[in-house]
């Protein structure tokens, strides 16, 4: 049965409400063949998100119609796999609301995800300078160098892009760490092997799990991928989103001002990480 994940802009409502009107779709969903299996509350902007097995959209969005009226405005198909990606085998309280992870009890994770892309410079021409086996040797040294720094700051990779990485996080201070520890440890391997060409350039957007372009983190990982492309060597560049989420966190950041990225109709406002070489 296909899986998907809905949209709500619900407004000024609570977690109480909010779960009622989950309670009310779990005990309607039998009839229609329908499984609303948890979801995700933001209660600083009003919104939910459900994840639910269904038939057919019209039998989710029919489910909520007659439990309690708060129909989605959006609803897309997902792959079990990629959800599972970018949000993580979450915990649920009770009442089916997703719990943060390594947050307080019972505190809700709201769905917001930050997503971290890494490549490897120029390794086209590390291709053709060093050889196969010798640029396979750099593209596993990456891999043991980010997949590191990931476990290390509870980050998920969601898949290999042959040249980079690319991974979610559930918070964007976690995100940052993680790419600057990638960083340093480049560096590291660098000064211990002066004849070692590999350098990275990261780039990290944050957003909500639906987007635009009918995909879950559509803009959102398009925008980190861009902002990937648009950092030079060992430069690290995080969308506006991101640097406002780690705010009083003690990173330093160099504003940019607005990026024009491929696909996106206005100017992106982008920021560099300082990371100074410990």
């Amino acid at each position: 049965m296909p899986l998907y994940i809905d949209i709500h802009e619900l407004g000024k409502v609570t977690a109480e409400d909010v779960a009622k009107a989950h309670a009310a779709d779990v005990k309607l969903q039998v009839q229609y063949g329908v499984e609303y299996l948890k979801y995700w509350f933001n209660e600083s902007c009003g919104k939910a998100f459900c994840l639910v097995n269904a038939p057919n959209p019209e039998a989710a969005y029919r489910v909520h119609r007659e439990a309690h009226g708060m129909v989605a405005e959006k609803l897309i198909e997902v792959q079990p796999e990629i959800a599972e990606s970018f949000l993580g085998a979450t915990e649920v309280n009770p009442w089916g609301a997703v719990l943060l992870p390594g947050g307080k009890p019972d505190e809700r994770d709201p769905g917001i995800r930050t997503v971290l892309f890494t490549d490897i410079v120029g390794s086209t021409c590390l291709t053709q300078q060093l050889g196969d086996e010798a640029a396979m040797d750099l593209v596993r040294l990456h891999d043991t160098v980010v997949r590191k720094a990931l476990a290390d700051s509870d980050g998920r990779e969601v898949k290999h892009t042959g040249d980079g990485i690319m991974a979610s996080f559930v918070s964007a201070v976690a995100a940052i760490k993680s790419a600057t520890q990638v960083a340093r440890d480049l560096a590291k391997h660098r000064r211990s092997d002066p004849e070692c060409p590999l350098k990275v350039r990261i780039g990290i957007a944050s957003g909500e799990p639906v987007e635009r372009h009918g995909d879950i983190f559509g803009s959102t990982v398009q925008m980190a991928a861009r902002l990937c492309s648009c950092a030079e060597a060992e430069q690290i560049l995080v969308s506006n989103v991101v640097a406002e989420l780690c705010a009083g966190k003690k990173f330093r950041f160099q504003d940019l001002g607005d990026l024009t990225l491929k696909g996106f109709d206005s100017p992106v406002r982008a920021h560099a990480v300082a990371w100074p070489d410990e």
